[in-house]
């Protein structure tokens, strides 16, 4: 149904940094860029290698996260990349916002992480399978 979804942040930099290092245990990578330092209307997409973006990060100076209840999912192809994707979200300067692990209460093989962004972005990422 989506095409893609676009994200603004305040600070692209420290953004790309940390979707780059988040990302990359899901499969997705930087597939574009318009990064001019110092310049307005700065953007960069991820997506799987080799294809177009399913996510745009956009630079506005007056960017913010969207209220409670928005937050983005993530399809994980194992429980071990669940785990890896929150590792590297939190070491890339995100915030915990609920360990990897089971969540029954969505389902009996819902097995997800979520993470707050450094702009306030909810983010998370699920696998649906057998452990």
């Amino acid at each position: 149904m989506l095409h893609h979804l676009s994200l603004g942040v305040r600070a692209i930099d420290h953004a790309a940094a940390f979707y780059d290092a988040a990302l990359a245990p899901l499969g997705y990578t930087r597939v574009w860029s318009d990064l001019r330092p110092g310049e307005t209307g700065q953007a960069i997409g991820y997506g799987p290698p080799g294809g177009g973006d399913k996510l745009a990060i956009k630079a506005y100076d007056d960017a913010r996260a969207p209220g409670p209840g928005f937050h983005i999912a993530f399809a994980a192809p194992n429980r071990a990349t669940v785990d890896a994707f929150h590792a590297a979200a939190i070491a890339a300067g995100g915030v915990d916002n609920g360990p990897p692990g089971l969540r029954l209460h969505y389902g009996q093989n819902y097995y997800a992480a979520f993470v707050i962004d450094p702009d306030g972005h909810h983010i998370e990422a699920v696998f649906k399978g057998p452990a």
